[in-house]
């Protein structure tokens, strides 16, 4: 499914914005799920508790404070470089080097950033995996956002003003329309970013997301065929 881009509506896009994680790449690469393991490992060793029960905690953790990280800093003060390296601990070869998304990427005007809730170092060989990490200007990770995840409006004001973007100008991608809030509130064009063959009613939507008709200009679950119609008259 997609919604078609009127290129009008991306001729003058200068800063182009993508979220990492089923964003860059499939959802059905199911990539994300290793993380999610670990992250499970992490509470249950923690806190010493059934692997049942560490997830449960995870997920309540993850909807009250936008990420797990986030809530155990919280609730029981822990390292945070300790549990970015642990979680990002896996196996990158599950996903397969996209020359179309490259060139995709490559034929924006303007410049690319990666905007996400995982650390650099996640970011970086996700992107070289997929043989895409050239083509970006900067990662902004959840170091640089101080901690603070999206969708927290000082996280997007910290990217924004790091690197001098004016909303009007740019567009953002993301699998999230919960983190397309404050970015359609700045201006940026928003595109929803969803999994494959997938087709919500806005109120089914992708992880059940309120504000999405207010939040999303465009819906697709085809990046690179996305972004090539969207520069089809530049």
């Amino acid at each position: 499914m997609t919604d078609l881009p009127d290129p009008a509506r991306f001729a003058h896009v200068k800063d182009w914005v993508f979220d990492l994680d089923n964003t860059l790449y499939p959802h059905h690469t199911n990539l994300f799920s290793q993380i999610d393991v670990k992250m499970t490992g992490y509470v249950s060793e923690l806190l010493t508790l059934p692997r049942e029960e560490a997830r449960k905690l995870q997920k309540e953790l993850y909807l009250q404070y936008g990420t797990t990280l986030a809530g155990l800093m919280a609730r029981h003060q822990i390292d945070s470089d300790d549990f970015l390296q642990k979680v990002h601990d896996i196996d990158y070869s599950w996903l397969a080097p996209d020359p179309a998304l490259g060139e995709a990427i490559k034929a924006l005007p303007g410049r690319k950033f990666i905007f996400t809730n995982g650390n650099r170092g996640h970011a970086e060989r996700t992107a070289q995996q997929l043989g895409i990490l050239d083509h970006f200007d900067d990662i902004f990770d959840i170091v640089a956002a101080g901690l603070t995840p999206k969708p927290a409006q000082g996280t997007y004001d910290r990217f924004v003003e790091l690197h001098k973007i004016v909303g009007s100008d740019a567009a953002m991608f993301e699998d999230l329309g919960r983190n397309l809030v404050v970015p359609k509130a700045l201006g940026m064009t928003t595109v929803l970013i969803v999994p494959r063959n997938f087709e919500p009613t806005f109120s089914e939507i992708w992880e059940k997301d309120p504000a999405f008709d207010d939040a999303v200009d465009y819906v697709t679950d085809d990046l690179v065929g996305f972004l090539t119609k969207a520069m089809a008259s530049t």
